[in-house]
This record gives structure tokens, sequence and C-alpha cells, in this order.
């Protein structure tokens, strides 16, 4: 298991469109993933939008559900996000996402959002672990 970010936004889409995501695995229950934030994150009060917050953690989040079901697709459940203070303009913004628990089909787990050692906002969620049928013989 690498521990050295990767970009994961390499196809065209939502996240890539809004400046990509670095991720990296920590351990088998623990991600990392960070952006930095640009212009076009901000709102018209300056500072990033609440919008963006909750696409990268669906984003980051997401992919550590993901990793953690044996790349397996999952969807998002649910997404309980906390906003508690603001992050401004060429601040890196962190997200540490933990794995609370994982049963066959779901996969339950908790987030940090840091910028300069504060806490931006707190997740937790619930993801559904995609089991799509193989194309058997016939199908």
């Amino acid at each position: 298991m690498s521990n050295k970010f990767e970009q994961i936004s390499k196809n065209p889409g939502f996240m890539k469109h809004n400046g990509g995501i670095l991720f990296r695995n920590i351990s088998e229950t623990e991600y990392e993933f960070k952006t930095t934030i640009k212009q076009n994150h901000l709102n018209a009060a300056g500072i990033t939008h609440g919008g963006f917050i909750a696409a990268l953690t669906d984003a980051g989040a997401g992919t550590a559900a993901h990793r953690s079901a044996d790349n397996a697709p999952c969807v998002t459940i649910s997404l309980d996000l906390k906003f508690i203070s603001a992050v401004k303009l060429d601040q890196e913004l962190i997200g540490i996402a933990k794995i609370q628990k994982k049963t066959k089909s779901m996969i339950f787990l908790t987030c940090e959002l840091m910028a300069e050692n504060k806490i931006v906002a707190t997740a937790s969620g619930v993801w559904k672990i995609l089991r799509l049928p193989s194309a058997g013989p016939g199908g």
C-alpha cells in the first residue's frame, strides 16, 4: 500500500472540473485527501463555498469507502456535514476519513476537514457497496 498522494480526478467530470483531489491511503481504515482552494471555489463573501466543501467531502470520503470495499463501486446513502470555520483562498484543505464500520453491503465513516490545523468541517456518512453482477455465460 502506497502512502503517496495521487491525483484521483483523472477523467473528465465534476471534481476534475473543480480542480481535482489528491488522495492517499494511510491504513486499511484511514484515508487522507486534499486540495488547494482557488478563486472559483469562493462564494460572494470571499470564503470557500459550502457546496464545494460538501462536494469535496463526498468525493474524498466516497473514495475512502470505495477503497475500503476492495475497489467495489460505492454510492452515497447519507452525508451529514457540519461547517465549523471558514477556508480562504490558497489554503490547503485536508480531509481525514476513518472507516467506523463495514458490513457486506454498507460502509459507515467519519471525516474531518482541516485548514492550517483548524477544523473546518466534520462529517459522517453511509455508503452502499454496489455488487454489480458479472457478465457470465450468455449475459
